[in-house]
């Protein structure tokens, strides 16, 4: 019997076999043009600081072997790197894997979305397709397959410039009385001074020891004082006279009209004495409920709320004594505590006290800043134009008022006006520890975490800061546009116009809009505004208006031209010989 050696056969086989696999993937490669890619956007756009790609593939018939695995990764490429997306892997239908499986008969699809965080060195970019197609052992790498060109990143120009809120007073002095310390800063403030002169029982006869009462004589002093004085304006003196709230009504009257006339005549004496030349507004009251009311509902007296009911459920003064002397005894505390009050001549001052000039507070804010009250220091700082001259005076007002927040909130103010946010930021820190539910530091620091890249803190804050101030509403603004929530972002710039407004419209689809609001915006030499014109007039294909913007922009800022140079906001103009003479 003859003797077979089996080893020639099985590398014969072997060697088939690794030749068939190799054929396959040699052919699926050769034939990759066959590979159908659709890229979702067309040009790559940035989007809230990341780059999204989604890519619809087709396998045609007869193409992917059914042995084998094929992995693809997108891959972005530019001048000085590359950044890949995460890899998708697919398989033929004997592959026995967990991937996708293509059919060799009637070839398939792929869904495929990711996304990586945008570079800057991105803006002019390819997107290829690097293919590893493997069957058992053999690997076998395809030549990059191109698919879209990017990218587009307009979003990315917003101006990243939050706008801080100063600390001012909000309330002006409503209460008729002066108070230095008022947190609203008046040049012209009310004031006045009352006195009272009280009668007996039925009587309208003056009385000495309330003639010469103490209250009495400083409002003679505070008239003669405001009919001399250049910084205190007399309004009018007036008197009012009045009966308490018992007896009968006739009587009541004609007791209140003797003593308007008894009090009038003694005041206009003394302020002629003084040198005071004033005519007197005098009016009586026969019966002083509301004077009865007011009093009431200062007292301990029993049965208050009985009394008090009754003023509410009767207005006929007859009806309203006879109810209250039928409570005997609280009427008898009524007698003793406030009627005696009620019979009485109210004499008041009115005057306008009028403030430092400009001039004056600018003086005194920077020799002498602990002789004016903080409503003044505070409005002084607003004088200055040079923002290191208001940062002096903020710095002076933290050490003359410690404990006000609006001191190191304002000097924290100046300092982001100045993009110093760094140095601004503990301020704000202080002014929040000093009144940590104060909307316009919330807002504040909201803008230092803005510039910090904390997105989400930042807007956090800004809800806090609801109501501080328009200011907020751009703020958020800007945060709407880092997260692509374009609308959003011009609801909230309702109320500007600017480049960050305009940029927002842009990327909403509102040409129009946004040319309305760049030439809105008047600020001399902006390069941005310039700029974001030729955007507009790219993409609404002005030629004349792009040429001539773009050229601006170039001209204020010429770091504009290497810029405009790889934007594919530009890419259709690229070649253009204008273009090209603009950005060289």
């Amino acid at each position: 019997m003859k003797n077979f050696n089996f080893k020639p056969l099985v590398l014969i086989a072997l060697v088939a076999v690794l030749f068939s696999g190799c054929a396959g993937l040699q052919k699926m490669k050769k034939n990759a043009d066959q590979l159908q890619f659709k890229v979702t956007p067309e040009i790559l756009e940035a989007h809230a600081g990341e780059v999204d790609l989604a890519i619809d593939g087709k396998f045609p018939a007869k193409y992917f072997s059914k042995k084998a695995t094929l992995v693809a990764t997108p891959v972005l490429k530019y001048e000085g790197g590359e950044t890949a997306y995460e890899p998708v892997t697919v398989q033929g239908e004997k592959v026995e894997a967990n991937n996708k499986v293509i059919s060799y008969t009637t070839g398939g699809n792929v869904s495929y979305k990711d996304a990586v965080d945008f570079a800057k060195a991105m803006s002019k970019s390819e997107l290829y397709v690097n293919i590893t197609a493997s069957q058992g052992k053999k690997t076998l790498d395809f030549d990059p397959i191109k698919i879209a060109d990017g990218v587009l990143a307009t979003s990315e120009m917003v101006a990243n410039y939050p706008k801080p809120i100063l600390g001012v007073t909000r309330e002006a002095n409503t209460s008729g009385k002066y108070d230095p310390n008022i947190d609203a800063f008046q040049r012209i403030v009310p004031d006045q001074l009352e006195a009272d002169i009280h009668y007996l029982i039925n009587r309208s006869n003056l009385r000495s020891d309330e003639t010469g009462a103490n209250d009495v004589t400083a409002l003679q002093d505070y008239t003669k004082k405001a009919n001399e004085e250049e910084r205190i304006d007399l309004k009018g003196v007036e008197v009012s006279a009045y009966a308490s709230p018992d007896g009968e009504l006739d009587l009541n009257t004609n007791l209140a009209a003797k003593r308007k006339e008894t009090s009038s005549e003694f005041l206009a004496k003394k302020l002629k004495e003084a040198g005071v030349d004033i005519e007197l507004k005098t009016k009586y009251t026969p019966e002083d409920w509301d004077g009865f009311k007011e009093l009431m509902e200062k007292s301990n007296i029993q049965d208050k709320e009985l009394i008090m009911r009754v003023l509410s459920m009767y207005n006929d003064p007859e009806v309203r004594e006879r109810e209250i002397k039928n409570l005997s005894e609280a009427f008898t505390a009524v007698a003793e505590d406030i009627l005696p009050k009620l019979r009485r001549a109210k004499m008041t001052t009115n005057v306008d006290l009028i403030g430092k000039t400009d001039e004056e507070l600018k003086a005194l804010a920077k020799s002498d800043p602990a002789s004016l009250n903080p409503a003044e220091l505070l409005y002084a700082a607003t004088l200055f134009e040079d923002l290191n001259e208001q940062l002096s005076i903020y710095n002076s007002f933290i050490s003359v008022y410690p404990d006000d927040w609006r001191g190191p909130n304002n000097a924290g103010y100046v300092l982001a006006k100045q993009m110093k946010y760094d140095d601004a930021k503990p301020l704000f820190e202080k002014a929040e520890k000093l009144k940590n539910n104060e909307p316009i530091v919330k807002n504040n620091l909201g803008a230092i975490a803005l510039k910090e890249g904390d997105v989400d803190k930042a807007e956090t804050l800004f809800g806090a800061a609801a109501g501080a101030g328009n200011e907020v509403n751009y703020n958020l603004g800007i945060v709407s546009v880092k997260n692509a929530e374009y609308d959003k972002a011009v609801k909230y710039y309702s109320k500007d116009a600017d480049v960050n407004t305009a940029l927002a419209k842009i990327l909403a689809g509102d040409n129009n809009g946004a040319l309305k609001d760049l030439e809105a915006f008047e600020r001399p030499n902006c390069y941005m505004k310039e700029y974001l014109k030729a955007v507009v007039a790219a993409r609404s294909a002005k030629d004349n208006l792009l040429y001539e913007s773009l050229a601006e922009a170039c001209k204020i800022n010429a770091d504009m031209k290497a810029k405009a140079k790889v934007d594919m906001e530009f890419a259709k103009y690229f070649e253009n010989a204008k273009f090209k003479e603009i950005v060289e």
